[in-house]
């Protein structure tokens, strides 16, 4: 795989604010990707993309997703100081933002820079409340980069309830090759899917099933697959592994998941997974993840009929700043490169 396209795709990608709800720009970018790979793709009624890839057998499809969408909020409230309250999109520790620069998207797409702080953030006024107050929706406010201390002056701006709100993501790789980023909850695993399907373009190689490449816009909100195309017979969701105390998981490996919150993962699928990680030596670890859905754990719960299985690379504090290598994102792209290319019987 070309890891230079990959961190640059990467890179590009999460510099484009795409909370849940609000992934129009960074739809488009995807879908330019899928065409210039030649792939035909559409979208679905609530915005995701379907890339078609075709097999070179008439067995029963495939379809691999990631997602687009990313952690943010939207104002709640605009206080009687100008300042916002903010309810979360996804699940996310108000400290882990605290500090954090942001910027609000209005109705008229104007965008107004802000940061997220507690209400009380100065130890000089309000001494050792600044550090003890917990961080909630009623105890943040997002303090707005323009000279606007009253909900008029703040609504002349265009700010209103409901707007968007677009948290930086401080992206940084190192010379060690270690990438810190928010949001590689799913960039990352959307940068190899593609590096993936670029180096099985530029090798002549097909799928061994014919291919649905599915890009959500609703995963951290719990409904990112609705569609199942016919014929498929098999979902892979790429999303990335928990690296925590107690978790089986490693930043410089792929995660294939074994279990999350809502059920155990397709047995065979996973085995199948981990015979073809050890096969081609691919840096690999088995994890059970308790608070954690995938699109393909939420679309089994949604009664769709398909075996399914998750895979990624292992992420550091993850729906925090978030922390992986460059070797475990090469790694889940070979990863999902031989399993594209392989039959189950084959091993």
């Amino acid at each position: 795989m070309d890891m230079e396209y990959a961190e640059r795709l990467m890179r590009e990608l999460i510099a484009i604010p795409s909370v849940a709800g609000d992934c129009r720009a960074i739809m488009d970018r995807v879908e330019s990707e899928f065409v210039a790979l030649e792939l035909p793709v559409e979208r679905t009624n609530k915005g995701a993309l379907l890339a078609a890839m075709k097999g070179t057998s008439d067995r029963p499809g495939r379809m691999v997703s990631c997602h687009v969408d990313t952690l943010g909020a939207q104002v709640r409230e605009i206080k009687p100081d100008g300042r916002l309250r903010l309810l979360q999109i996804g699940g996310f520790a108000w400290s882990s933002f605290e500090g954090e620069n942001l910027v609000v998207r209005t109705d008229g797409d104007r965008e107004i820079r802000g940061s997220l702080l507690p209400d009380k953030a100065s130890i000089h006024a309000f001494s050792e409340a600044a550090r003890e107050t917990l961080r909630t929706d009623d105890t943040v406010e997002v303090r707005l980069d323009e000279a606007a201390s009253t909900p008029e002056e703040v609504r002349a701006l265009g700010i209103e309830v409901g707007d968007f709100v677009f948290f930086e993501p401080r992206y940084e790789v190192t010379p060690s090759g270690f990438v810190k980023s928010r949001f590689l909850d799913d960039k990352a695993c959307v940068a190899f899917m593609f590096a993936a399907i670029r180096a099985m373009r530029d090798a002549g190689l097909r799928p061994v099933r014919s291919t649905y490449f599915a890009v959500t816009n609703y995963e951290e909100v719990g409904h990112g697959i609705s569609v199942l195309p016919q014929g498929v017979g098999e979902h892979l969701a790429l999303d990335v592994g928990i690296v925590a105390p107690g978790t089986n998981s490693r930043e410089d490996s792929v995660t294939i998941i074994a279990k999350d919150s809502r059920t155990p993962y397709g047995v065979e699928f996973r085995r199948f997974l981990s015979a073809l990680a050890g096969q081609h030596a691919i840096p690999h670890r088995v994890d059970t993840h308790y608070r954690y859905g995938s699109d393909a754990s939420l679309a089994a719960a949604a009664g769709f009929d398909a075996d399914f299985a998750c895979f990624g690379p292992g992420v550091d504090a993850s729906h925090s700043y978030e922390r992986t290598t460059m070797r475990a994102i090469e790694a889940s792209g070979q990863l999902l490169a031989a399993y594209l290319t392989t039959e189950r019987k084959e091993l």
